[in-house]
C-alpha cells in the first residue's frame, strides 16, 4: 500500500484542530483548507500549511470537492481526512480522492455508498442476519403502496429518507389519518435536503434509548469493537449528550448484552467489507432487544467519550489503518477489559444558539472564552475573534472522564456553570441542566427526554433579575471609568437614576451606596442590597439576600455582555441618551439577532409602517429571519441596504412611534 507523510484536512473547525494534533504529534505534515470566513481560523493558524478553497458558503468551499482535490495536489498532500460533516460521507468524494492518487483515510468508498442509502443498509443487514426494525425498504415508492404498507407495519411508525441523515426526512407518525400529511412533509424535506425524496417506513420503538457501537477495521481483516456509546438524550434527532457505558449496560446483565451488540456490529462491518473507523447505531428498547438503525462510515463527534475510557487515540488508529499497518490492538478481550475498567465518560455538544427563543442560531464575535482546565474540551474558538454564520452550531465538545457516572457528570455540570463565554448565547447553562435533572441522574433518559422535559430545563436558568444587572452595570462602568466600587471614596451617601436595556427590556431603578462596597438597588418598589467582594476587568462577585453570586462580563463597543451560570445577557445603558434598543421591543430599535445577511429590505427613509409590517429578512446559519415592526411607526433610518453583512446587535432600522 503506498504511504504518505502529509495529509490534507478536508474540514474545519474543531474536528479539524483535534485530527491536526494527532497527525503533527506522529509527525506528520498537516495542510489545512479554509473559506473566506476562515482566513485567520484557529485550524489554519495550526497547520504546517493552509490552502484556500472557496468563499464563505460552504457549497463554495468545504462541500467544493473539486476545489478540495485542487488543494491536496497542489500542496502536495498524500492523504485526505474528512473528518466528520461535510464530505466525510460523500462516496463520489471519496472515491475521487482515490482516482486522483490520493490515500482516502476513511472507509472503502463501495462500503460509503452501501451504507449511505438507509433502505440498500436495512438489505444489507438484513443478509448478515443482524436484527433490524420491522418495516418497509422497498423500491416501490408510490403512496398507494407506502400507506398500504403503513397498515400492515402498525402505528406508531417512522418515516426516514433513505439518503439522509440529522433528523431531515424523518416524521413520526401517530395515527393512520395523519400518514398521508406525513409522508408529504418528509419527501418534501428530504428533496430539499439530499436531492431525493425516497423514503423508508419502520416500526417506531417507543422511548428507545439511542446506543452505538464503535467499530474499527483493518486491511489484513481484523474488525473489533471498543464498546457503545449512549446517545439518547437528543433535541429533534440531533445529539446533545454522549456517554460511556450506557446506564442500560450496566453490570452482568449488561456486559452479556454489550458482547452481542458488538458481535452484531463486528458482523455488519465484515458484511461491507469495511476499513477504518464506523459507527453502528441501534435502538434499544426496555426488554432488551437492539435494533439496527444506520451505520457513520466515518470517526463520530462523540468519539472522545470511547478514547476515554479505553486510552486509545482513535485518530492515531485511523491514521495507522490507512498506512496499510495492522489495527493497535487486536484483541477483542483486551479492549473489553480496557473499556469496563475505565470508569465514564460523558461529552456536551456547546452550540452557538439560543435555547430561550426557539433554540435559534447564534453567530458573531467571540467577546470572551474561558473554557477552563477541569475536563477535556475540543474546540476551535479564541475570544475576539468571529463565529461565522455559515457553518453548524456545534462550536465545542465538553468531555468529562470519572471513576463513575456521578463524578463524570457532576464534574462536567461544574465545567459549564464555570466557564465563560460571552458574544453570543449558547445552550451552555441548557446542557448543565439536563445534567442535573433527576431522570439524566437516574440514568433513565430516553430519545423522548428533552421533549417531556423541555420547558423545566429552561427553567432551570432564569434571567438575570433585573436589580442584580443594575449592579453589575453600575460596578462595569466605574471600573471602565477608573474608579474602583469595592472602595470608592464618599463624602456624602449618593443616589444615582439609570436607565437600562436588559435583553432588549426597558428597565428603570435607582442605586445608591453608604460605604465603600455597599449598594442598594431600586427597581419600582423592590429594592436589594448588595455588597461587591470582588470587581475586575473581567467581572464581579456579589453576596446579597440571593447569596454569592459571580458574574463575567465583556464590553462590545457600549453595551455590556454578562454571564452567570452559562446564560448570557445583554446590557445597555442609556441613562444619558434615554432610548432604549431591542429588536422585539416597541422602543424604535430593531437590531440584528445574530450576524448574517440582508436578504430582503421593505421599507424605506421616511416610510409609515402599522404594527406588524414586515420590515426585513435576515439570512444566518442556513435559515432565513424575517423582523416586523413592533409599533405603528414611521421609519427615521435605515441603516443598511439590501444584501449587506451584519454583525449581532448591529442596528439595522430606528423607528419613531407614529404621532
Amino acid at each position: 500500500m503506498k504511504r504518505f507523510s502529509s495529509i490534507l484536512i478536508a474540514n474545519r473547525g474543531e474536528i479539524a484542530v483535534r485530527i491536526a494534533r494527532t497527525a503533527q504529534r506522529l509527525g506528520y505534515r498537516v495542510i489545512a483548507v479554509y473559506s473566506d470566513a476562515d482566513v485567520s481560523a484557529p485550524h489554519v493558524q495550526l497547520a504546517d500549511d493552509a490552502v484556500r478553497i472557496g468563499a464563505s458558503a460552504p457549497r463554495d468551499s468545504y462541500l467544493n470537492a473539486a476545489s478540495i482535490i485542487a488543494a491536496a495536489q497542489h500542496s502536495g498532500a498524500g492523504a485526505v481526512h474528512p473528518g466528520y460533516g461535510f464530505l466525510a460521507e460523500n462516496a463520489e468524494f471519496a472515491q475521487a480522492v482515490v482516482d486522483a492518487g490520493l490515500i482516502w483515510i476513511g472507509p472503502p468508498p463501495s462500503a460509503i455508498r452501501a451504507m449511505g442509502d438507509k433502505a440498500q443498509a436495512k438489505r444489507l443487514m438484513k443478509v448478515a442476519e443482524v436484527p433490524c426494525v420491522p418495516g418497509y425498504d422497498g423500491d416501490a415508492q408510490d403512496e398507494a403502496t407506502l400507506r398500504a404498507e403503513g397498515q400492515r407495519i402498525g402505528f406508531p411508525l417512522m418515516i426516514k429518507a433513505t439518503a439522509g441523515g440529522g433528523g431531515r426526512g424523518m416524521r413520526l407518525v401517530e395515527s393512520a389519518a395523519a400518514f398521508d400529511a406525513h409522508l408529504s412533509s418528509a419527501r418534501s424535506e428530504a428533496q430539499a435536503a439530499f436531492g431525493d425524496s425516497t423514503v423508508l417506513l419502520e416500526r417506531a420503538i417507543v422511548q428507545p434509548r439511542h446506543v452505538e457501537i464503535q467499530i474499527f477495521a483493518d486491511s489484513h481483516g481484523n474488525v473489533v469493537h471498543l464498546g457503545e456509546r449512549d446517545c439518547s438524550v437528543q433535541r429533534r434527532h440531533q445529539k446533545v449528550i454522549e456517554e460511556a457505558p450506557s446506564p442500560a449496560l450496566a453490570g452482568s446483565d449488561g456486559a452479556q448484552l454489550r458482547r452481542r451488540m458488538g458481535a452484531m456490529a463486528v458482523a455488519a462491518a465484515r458484511a461491507i467489507t469495511y476499513c477504518g473507523a464506523g459507527t453502528i447505531e441501534c435502538l434499544l428498547d426496555a426488554s432488551g432487544e437492539y435494533y439496527f438503525m444506520e451505520m457513520n462510515t466515518r470517526l463520530q463527534v462523540e468519539h472522545p467519550v470511547t478514547e476515554a475510557l479505553t486510552g486509545y487515540d482513535l485518530v492515531e488508529w485511523q491514521l495507522r489503518v490507512a498506512q496499510g499497518e495492522v489495527l493497535p490492538e487486536c484483541s477483542q478481550d483486551e479492549i473489553l477489559r480496557r473499556f469496563e475498567s475505565g470508569g465514564h465518560a460523558v461529552e456536551v455538544r456547546l452550540c452557538a444558539e439560543d435555547p430561550w427563543h426557539g433554540f435559534l442560531p447564534q453567530s458573531g464575535r467571540l467577546l470572551a472564552w474561558q473554557p477552563g482546565t477541569a475536563v477535556r474540551v475540543d474546540h476551535a474558538l479564541e475570544a475576539r475573534a468571529e463565529v461565522p454564520p455559515y457553518y453548524d452550531s456545534m462550536v465545542a465538545k465538553f468531555v468529562s472522564h470519572g471513576t463513575d457516572r456521578d463524578a463524570a457528570s457532576s464534574a462536567l455540570a461544574e465545567a459549564l456553570r464555570t466557564a465563560v463565554v460571552l458574544g453570543m448565547q449558547t445552550n451552555q447553562a441548557f446542557l448543565a441542566a439536563c445534567l442535573q435533572h433527576p431522570t439524566f441522574v437516574s440514568g433513565e433518559a430516553t430519545t423522548g427526554f428533552i421533549a417531556a422535559h423541555g420547558d423545566e430545563l429552561l427553567r432551570g436558568t432564569p434571567p438575570m433579575r433585573a436589580s442584580l444587572a443594575a449592579m453589575v452595570l453600575y460596578a462595569s462602568e466605574a471600573l471602565r471609568m477608573g474608579n474602583d466600587p469595592m472602595h470608592i471614596a464618599l463624602a456624602l451617601p449618593w443616589a444615582r437614576p439609570m436607565r437600562f436595556a436588559l435583553d432588549g427590556e426597558a428597565i428603570e431603578a435607582k442605586i445608591e451606596t453608604f460605604k465603600p462596597n455597599r449598594y442598594r438597588v431600586a427597581c419600582g418598589a423592590a429594592t436589594e442590597d448588595f455588597t461587591v467582594t470582588r470587581c475586575r476587568e473581567d467581572g464581579l462577585t456579589v453576596t446579597s439576600s440571593a447569596g454569592r453570586e459571580s458574574i463575567a462580563w465583556a464590553f462590545d463597543e457600549d453595551r455590556l455582555f454578562v454571564s452567570q451560570h452559562g446564560r448570557q445577557t445583554i446590557l445597555d445603558d442609556q441613562t444619558l441618551t434615554g432610548t432604549v434598543g431591542g429588536a422585539a421591543s416597541n422602543t424604535g430599535a430593531v437590531r440584528a439577532p445574530m450576524a448574517g445577511r440582508l436578504v430582503a429590505m421593505y421599507v424605506s427613509n421616511g416610510q409609515t409602517v402599522e404594527k406588524g409590517t414586515p420590515l426585513l429578512v435576515l439570512e444566518a446559519m442556513k435559515m432565513e429571519h424575517p423582523a416586523i415592526a413592533p409599533m405603528d411607526a414611521v421609519v427615521t433610518r435605515v441603516c443598511f441596504e439590501e444584501g449587506a453583512q451584519v454583525t449581532a446587535g448591529a442596528l439595522l432600522i430606528e423607528l419613531t412611534a407614529a404621532p
